[in-house]
């Protein structure tokens, strides 16, 4: 998708005006009294953004960037039926989100009730019919992007994109195009999940008071994943503080060096260790102050030495 790579392969060009308003069509009909899709609406709007900014910075095609801003636009498309049929983000006690939006957007919304894809069986509604219709007639990928819905190429980057954007790891057998895009994607992902963990509130995003959260433990698989620099795998978070441990390793994961900068430039990558959803009281749970401190020094030493050898800026601190 760089401008070195074969603009013969390229997928269409993506009309986001279209595109922006089927969005809006799409979750309309979804309840925008809950604050979890109010939250999620907005963290996908910067999330588009911010694939734009990053392929940008790291020197897409124009054609290249319009794929990253639309599947930018895509990733969570799953999360609105996920909320509406559990009232949840949580995957384990639902369904896989990212599984949920491929289906609507390649598969007709034809497997909400598959097994294969659902965790826990939501509770039959009286409304689960009509929107599944709406699933089906305003969710598939050629209601957003015609063009790229008909070119098998640019609709695979996208199927891929949105499927794998929450993966704890990509495939390796995917080609570097549609790498390129999904590690763009991922890379906005995270960026834009430490601001919405910072600035909403710890009831909205885990369900658990702030007194829950500041008296928690670190698990042992959380802090040994912080301190070997990789991201921590859902399974391994057992206590609410292991949330934040595995926001602040995100930062270890940024691909693209055009996403650590915005990462620095938005301010939140060390907030899960300062402020965390904005609480200013301190962790009760003495051992996890402690190790909460241990761990902001620890990644501060490691931002201060990438932008230094990538020559990007740091911020005041």
């Amino acid at each position: 998708m760089t401008h070195s790579e074969g603009a013969a392969e390229a997928p269409a060009a993506i009309d986001r005006a279209r595109a922006r308003a089927t969005f809006d069509a799409y979750v309309a009909p979804y309840d925008a009294d809950n604050p979890c899709i109010a939250l999620k609406v907005e963290h996908t709007l910067r999330v588009a953004e911010l694939a734009q900014r990053i392929a940008q910075g790291a020197g897409f095609t124009p054609v290249g960037i319009d794929i990253c801003w639309l599947a930018g636009l895509l990733h969570d498309i799953g999360r609105f039926e996920q909320l509406r049929r559990w009232d949840t983000f949580r995957d384990d006690d639902s369904a896989d989100h990212a599984a949920i939006g491929v289906d609507v957007l390649f598969e007709g919304a034809t497997h909400l009730d598959d097994p294969a894809l659902v965790h826990a069986v939501p509770a039959s509604r009286p409304d689960d019919d009509a929107f599944a219709a709406h699933a089906y007639e305003a969710g598939a990928l050629a209601a957003f992007a015609p063009g790229t819905a008909a070119d098998p190429a640019g609709a695979e980057i996208i199927r891929a994109a949105v499927g794998y954007h929450s993966a704890f790891r990509l495939p390796d057998a995917l080609d570097v195009r549609t790498r390129a895009v999904c590690d763009v994607v991922r890379d906005a992902d995270k960026i834009d999940i430490l601001r919405v963990t910072c600035t909403d509130d710890v009831e909205t995003v885990l369900g658990i008071t702030e007194d829950e959260l500041l008296a928690s433990d670190v698990s042992p698989a959380a802090e040994d994943a912080f301190f070997s620099h990789r991201c921590v795998r859902r399974d391994e978070r057992r206590e609410p503080a292991d949330y934040l441990v595995g926001l602040a390793c995100f930062t270890y994961e940024l691909v693209y060096p055009a996403s650590l900068e915005i990462a620095l430039d938005q301010g939140f990558i060390f907030q899960p260790f300062e402020r965390p959803f904005g609480i200013r009281r301190a962790f009760t749970n003495r051992a996890t102050a402690h190790l909460m401190n241990r761990m902001d020094g620890h990644l501060r030493a490691w931002v201060d030495e990438r932008t230094e050898a990538s020559g990007a800026r740091t911020p005041a601190l």
